[in-house]
């Protein structure tokens, strides 16, 4: 279980450095005039973006592998944080399609957003992450 529980903090830590680093690109495609940098910038995008869902899907198998699996956080007495962290993880799985909708219309030409917007956009993984280790370390309910 514990080499399950390592290669699992491993791909979630791995995900969430896309889903911080991927709206940053946004701030600065959403403030970039020159075409070429822009150009470079949608690139890199692209790429971090498939890449993301590469470490996404292992965090994800791995870690219902720890609770369907080996039972952590099973439905019972003191294990509602299980059910408050699935939650956030689903938001955090919607929160990633979300930016591929935000580069699509960045793709297009299409984005509507100032920078200032996304730099809040590019708090709330930071905040989800926050909650979910609190959740598994301080097991609040």
């Amino acid at each position: 279980m514990l080499w399950v529980k390592a290669f699992h903090i491993f791909f979630v830590a791995s995900w969430f450095a896309g889903l911080f680093y991927l709206p940053r690109i946004f701030v600065n495609m959403a403030m970039e005039t020159e075409p070429a940098a822009t150009q470079r910038l949608l690139m890199m995008s692209r790429k971090l973006y498939r890449f993301m869902f590469m470490l996404e899907v292992p965090a994800l198998v791995l870690g219902l592998v720890l609770w369907l699996y080996y039972g952590i956080g099973k439905v019972g007495p003191g294990n509602g944080w299980m059910h408050a962290k699935l939650a956030i993880v689903v938001l955090l799985v919607g929160y990633q399609h979300w930016c591929g909708a935000l580069l699509k219309a960045f793709e297009r030409g299409a984005n509507k957003r100032s920078h200032v917007w996304f730099r809040w956009f590019n708090e709330l993984p930071t905040i989800a992450l926050l909650l979910v280790v609190i959740f598994v370390v301080v097991k609040p309910f």
